[in-house]
């Protein structure tokens, strides 16, 4: 599945939920339910710069594919960024570099961020493209 489906596929699913505001409750409830990085992933080198919250992304490639694992101090931050590590995950660097993620825009969770929130988010954003251009190469 190309990332432009999965995403299609993620509006979708979060779509039936008609609230923005449910729909982020829901992204944030997956989150809770997900294992937390262990602090020896909590590193200088994963930590987002740019994030008001403590934030950290993990990456890897694996067969020629990016996976990426988050974590975070704040609910919020740790259900958006689950939710595009979810969205990159299993996509060639090429694919991941070049897609850029329409599915906060699309669900109106991006409306209700603060603007700080969402300079973290394209801080995120800037991490996850410097990693799969640099995986590329």
């Amino acid at each position: 599945m190309t990332l432009t489906e999965k995403q299609q596929q993620l509006i979708a699913d979060y779509s039936v939920i008609e609230d923005a505001q449910e729909r982020l409750a829901a992204i944030v409830d997956r989150a809770r339910r997900s294992p937390p990085l262990p602090d020896t992933e909590r590193t200088e080198d994963n930590r987002i710069k740019g994030c008001v919250s403590l934030a950290w992304v993990v990456r890897e490639l694996r067969e020629g594919r990016c996976h990426f694992r988050s974590d975070a101090d704040s609910p919020l931050v740790r259900g958006l960024l689950k939710l595009l590590c979810d969205f990159y995950s299993g996509a060639p660097p090429a694919e991941v570099a070049a897609t850029e993620p329409a599915l906060l825009e699309e669900l109106g969770l991006a409306r209700n961020l603060s603007p700080t929130r969402l300079n973290g988010l394209r801080s995120v954003r800037a991490k996850i493209r410097e990693y799969a251009a640099a995986a590329q190469s």
